[in-house]
């Protein structure tokens, strides 16, 4: 490749890459003293071109028309140095009227309506407030520690967190704790009395119901509001109640046979 005034043929025309000044030197002339190009391109707008061989790869690719002329580094840096002394130095009055003052948001609770309920859980009566916004779920398990009610979907589809309510099946998570004012609610910790399991407990582990467990405790509250109201079911009933709860383990059938030996009941088939 021919070399062009003033350009060596080891940088075609990129000269964005970082090389020493000395193979930047170009022909601008006896009064030119512009031998950075890289340096020539960081400062003062003077509307003027450099001043290369007409021709020349310089004009062409790298800088031909641009606006930019030399600074020297220390013009830089007193240049920079000032405009910091200045921003230092603005008064505080001036600078306290133009930033905006710090928001606090209050808190959230402070607006949340609370309220004084008074229920039953498990034979066992409480005085509670809460706020109007808990779930009947929320309350049992973070006011009153009984975490025997699981949260799955948290959306009322699941049934992991069934309990009863005046001995109906409800979703707890789904259900506002306001609306439990001066009623009856029965979790599985209180399936239990004096010590004794409740026979539809003992049903579910000889029949090996829980598999991962997570599901049980809605499984049998479900079972218990069955047998309740009807205690001896037909296989399809028994089905039909526990419909609205899920198993993601698909142990169905064992839930079905246990809750039907609870009840002196066998299995039949799928459509009896």
């Amino acid at each position: 490749m021919r070399d062009e005034p003033g350009v060596s043929s080891r940088h075609p025309a990129n000269f964005f890459v970082a090389q020493p000044a000395a193979d930047f030197r170009h022909r601008l002339g006896t009064d030119s003293s512009c031998h950075n190009l890289l340096l020539c391109t960081a400062s003062k707008v003077k509307n003027r071109r450099h001043r290369a061989p007409a021709g020349s790869r310089i004009g062409a690719y790298a800088w031909g028309e641009h606006a930019m002329t030399k600074i020297s580094r220390r013009e830089f840096f007193e240049t920079a140095g000032a405009g910091l002394v200045v921003a230092a130095t603005v008064p505080e009055g001036l600078r306290a009227a133009t930033t905006a003052p710090p928001v606090t948001a209050e808190p959230a609770t402070a607006t949340v309506p609370r309220t004084t309920l008074r229920f039953t859980v498990n034979g066992v009566a409480h005085k509670l407030e809460v706020e109007d916004r808990w779930t009947i779920a929320k309350v049992l398990r973070d006011q009153l520690g009984l975490t025997g009610t699981k949260i799955g979907c948290d959306r009322g589809e699941c049934g992991a967190c069934t309990v009863l309510l005046d001995g109906k099946a409800i979703y707890s998570c789904s259900s506002l704790a306001v609306w439990a004012e001066g009623r009856q609610i029965e979790t599985v910790e209180g399936l239990a009395r004096g010590g004794q399991l409740d026979p539809l407990q003992t049903s579910f582990i000889e029949h090996d119901g829980p598999q991962c467990g997570f599901c049980t405790s809605g499984q049998l509250m479900s079972a218990k509001a069955l047998l309740t109201r009807n205690p001896h079911p037909t296989p399809g009933e028994v089905r039909a109640a526990l419909t609205g709860n899920l198993c993601r383990c698909s142990n169905y059938n064992r839930y079905v046979e246990a809750v039907l030996a609870a009840t002196g009941k066998t299995a039949g088939p799928l459509k009896s």
